[in-house]
């Protein structure tokens, strides 16, 4: 149910509420653009064919590695889809979560240096550009998000990640 605050709805957090976003773990993610609008171009034999924003948008996640150091952060299986980004993000032991590993008090303790930071630059950088070359674009305000928890989900994760231009047409976020 939607709660409110300042007397606006605010609908609550889907985020596991018993984990720590800046704990060491595997994350994969889910970004969709507004109203599903296939900003990023179009799948032809199972290839995306991007636009300029979805060229951009792909070489920005792969900026995330060298733009937070201090987080010690890899990335994994990407793609860019029509209408939405699919990425594997891995948080390594650093200095924010060394010491709070799976405390969960501490999820607020350093706000900038979590999942959600991550993801909040990811879209303010490729949002940025797009405003500052004129190119309609917009994000759906969330991200979803899955902590994977063994190898058999990352394989499998992996895979669909993979092979999403392929099924394209069958994909829940297909928009012809």
């Amino acid at each position: 149910m939607a709660e409110l605050f300042k007397n606006k709805y605010r609908i609550p957090s889907v985020r596991l509420q018993s984990w720590n976003y800046a704990n060491e773990g595997f994350y994969f993610v889910t970004i969709c653009t507004k109203d599903k609008a296939c900003y990023f171009g179009n799948i032809q034999e199972a290839t995306l064919n991007p636009t300029e924003i979805a060229r951009f948008a792909h070489q920005e996640w792969f900026k995330t590695t060298e733009l937070r150091l201090d987080m010690n952060i890899e990335l994994a299986e990407f793609v860019i889809m029509p209408n939405h980004i699919h990425g594997i993000i891995i948080i390594g032991r650093n200095e924010f979560n060394k010491a709070n590993h799976n405390d969960f008090k501490s999820q607020f303790n350093s706000p900038a240096k979590n999942l959600s930071s991550i993801i909040r630059g990811y879209k303010i950088a490729v949002t940025t550009y797009a405003r500052k070359n004129n190119i309609e674009f917009d994000w759906q305000s969330r991200f979803h998000e899955h902590i994977i928890r063994s190898e058999d989900d990352y394989l499998k994760i992996a895979s669909y990640i993979i092979n999403n231009p392929s099924n394209w047409g069958n994909d829940q976020l297909y928009e012809s």
